[in-house]
This record gives structure tokens, sequence and C-alpha cells, in this order.
């Protein structure tokens, strides 16, 4: 195992002191093409171009002398600190930290980041990234080949965004951009490059501010609330302990992607975006649109709502991790099965009907949970039964999606 090793951070400013001192006693130097090309690196010592961190690791481990890594920007910001700790190698490191990215890229843009989200976009999880940036109004967006502005782009679809996308900071070749997520895909960028995505309907912040990202406690008190602080049509049958045991096996969370189709006011839809999900509601009646809209709005979500009746208008939305189906029976629940979502929930009204849905998610590959869900409201003034409700509660695992 190395004698030191050293982890440097590199914002493009001079080297401190303790950086300058800990390269020069170097015997082995990984990092980038221009980190290898520092003055400071000494002439002499082994140099190792980091691609792959876990293989510069093993040399690292392997090699008998004083080893520095160089790393853009804060290496303990999703760097490479994390994974030279990591129990395969163990190694024990000293850190001389920098300006992190993300911290330059909200800097060159002039604006406050401490209710920022913060995401990596790698191929693998790209589209949870993208998950994020539809659900948040402002996300920074750590890029990689493959997995960059223009994906991000083409990924967000009829989501409207503002990307301010920071190439290369730090360097001479430093340049900062300002386009709509919808031209992203018109231009080639370079890497590394850090990508602030902005837009939505904004949210007022607390004064003043106490924790950084997303603020968890800008909406009432509590989940599944009665449907009436939705502004649900009493006619349509929402019920909020059938929404409660519908969230709770759904589980929406950040990085997913919820279809709510039936969305009606909106209720199902806003309790899965506060828990930091990115959400389509789909209805096929306009009125239920626009109840969805001054719901979202008024809880300070960020929902894409789409006017349309399903099947047929699920062909066109991106892929889902969750859904839940608020109406149109086996017909809907069968296409939406096609598209391989984790987990689908639905309800029915009678045996009959539970009956049908629960065979075409067997026939589908997923395994099937059935309750009987019986709620009774009782008046406390008399304790006499004001309303009864009964449903059939429908949940559909695929065991080869991720829990």
């Amino acid at each position: 195992m190395a004698d030191r090793v050293t982890v440097i951070g590199w914002d493009g400013s001079p080297l401190t002191d303790a950086a300058r001192s800990a390269l020069g006693a170097a015997t082995l130097v990984a990092g980038a093409a221009h980190h290898l090309a520092l003055p400071e690196v000494p002439p002499a010592a082994e140099r190792i171009r980091l691609g792959s961190v876990a293989l510069a690791a093993r040399r690292i481990a392997a090699h008998r002398g004083t080893a520095v890594v160089v790393a853009d920007g804060d290496p303990g910001f999703f760097g490479v600190v994390r994974t030279l700790h990591g129990p395969e190698f163990g190694l024990e490191v000293e850190v001389v930290p920098a300006v992190s990215s993300v911290a330059q890229a909200f800097a060159r843009a002039g604006m406050a980041w401490e209710d920022a989200e913060v995401v990596v976009a790698h191929r693998r999880t790209l589209r949870r990234a993208v998950n994020v940036c539809r659900a948040h109004t402002k996300v920074a967006v750590l890029t990689s080949p493959g997995a960059g502005p223009a994906e991000l782009g083409l990924l967000l679809g009829g989501v409207h965004r503002t990307f301010v996308i920071c190439e290369e900071l730090g360097t001479t070749r430093e340049r900062v951009t300002v386009v709509t997520s919808d031209k992203a895909a018109d231009h080639a960028w370079r890497d590394p490059n850090v990508v602030i995505v902005m837009g939505g309907t904004p949210t007022a912040a607390p004064e003043p501010a106490w924790i950084a990202g997303r603020e968890p406690a800008t909406a009432a008190r509590g989940w599944a609330l009665p449907s009436a602080t939705y502004g649900a049509d009493p006619h349509e049958g929402e019920n909020d302990l059938l929404r409660a045991a519908q969230l709770a096996r759904t589980g929406p969370r950040v990085g997913d992607l919820v279809w709510d189709i039936g969305s009606a006011s909106g209720a199902f839809a806003t309790e899965a975006a506060r828990f930091g999900a990115a959400v389509i509601a789909v209805d096929s009646d306009p009125d239920a649109c626009a109840r969805t809209t001054a719901t979202a709005r008024r809880f300070g979500v960020q929902l894409q709502i789409v006017h349309g009746a399903a099947p047929h208008i699920l062909e066109d939305l991106p892929e889902p991790d969750v859904v839940r189906v608020g109406g149109g029976g086996a017909e809907v629940v069968s296409a939406v099965a096609d598209r391989r979502p984790a987990r689908i929930v639905t309800h029915a009204a009678t045996r009959d009907a539970a009956e049908l849905v629960g065979r075409g998610l067997t026939e589908h590959g997923y395994d099937v949970e059935c309750a009987l869900l019986q709620s009774v409201e009782l008046d406390t003034r008399a304790w006499s039964e004001k309303e009864r409700t009964v449903a059939f509660l429908l949940c559909g695992r695929l065991p080869d999606r991720a829990p």
C-alpha cells in the first residue's frame, strides 16, 4: 500500500502550498490529462490517466511510495474520496479541498443554490436524474459522457426547462451557455460540464432558509389528506383512506416517474409529488385537468398534466416506475402493464371487476395482492355512521424490477 495518499481538488485556481508540497513529493500521480500537465507534477513520477477510479485505486493500493490523486472541484463531493475510502481499497487519504464544480457553476450564473437539488447523471442513472429535473424547480446535474445536456433535453420531452450549461469550469476553455431544454440537443457540449436546470412553478422559500435542497414542509402536515382539501368533486368517489393505501403500495420517491391515470382533483398526483417523485397526471376531463393544475399550484408541486383518454394517450409518455390507475378498468391496467412499471395499483368496486384486473396483471407477470378495504366515517358528536366506503385494492409488483 502507498505510504501516503493525498487527494487534491482542482478548480483552476493556483495550487495551495499544501497541494504543491504533496505533488512535489509524489512518486505516483493520478488525474485527468489537464491535471497531469500541471507544472507541479514531478517529471519522474509515475502518471495514471484517471478514467476508471477503481482501476486507479488498485494501482495506488499496490504502489510503494507517495501517491497523489488530482480531481476537479471538491473531491469529497460526489468525488474520488468515497471510492478510495471504500471497503475494497480502504485507503487512508489526506484531502486538499477546492471549490466544487456545482458551487462554481452557480457562481458563474450569479445564483444562490442552497435550494437546489444536486444529482449525478451517468448512463445508468440518467432517467432518474431527468425525473428529478421534472419534479423540482432548480437542479444541478453533474453530467458524464453519454449523459449530458443533449440527453437531458431529449428525455425531458414536453417539460420546458431552462439550462445553464457550464463547460470546462476553471480552464481557459470555460464557457457558460443559457438555452432552453428543447434546444440543448442542437449543440455539441464539451466534457466535463455542469447543467443548472431551472423552471416550473416557483415555490415560496422560507425566510430565512434553514435546510439545503427541497424544503420538506411547504404543504399541509400529513398524508392522504381529506379529499375536500384538494377540491374533489364528491361524485367522483375519491376516498382519502383508499388513497393512503395506494400511496403506501406504490411508495413514490425521489427519482421515480409516477403516472396517475384518472387524476380527478389531483389528490394522488399531488401527494406523490410531495414525496419528491416526478408525476404525470392524465385525465380525459378538461375540468379535472384544470382542478389538478390548481391543486398542484396550491401545494407548490411540479406536475405534468396530460389531457386525453387512456389507454391511447399513454403511448407517447416516458417510461413510468409506478402507476396508479384511477379509472379505465382492466383495459387500461393491461396497457399500463405492457410498459412494465415496477408497481401498479388500482381499485375495483366489485369482486368480478377485481378478478378481471387481477388475472390481467398475473398474465403480464406481476405478483398480485388484493384486499377488500372498508372504511366507515363517524360523526363524533353522536358517534353515528356518516359514510361507508367499500373497495377492492389491487397491487401488482413486477419481480424482475427493482423494489
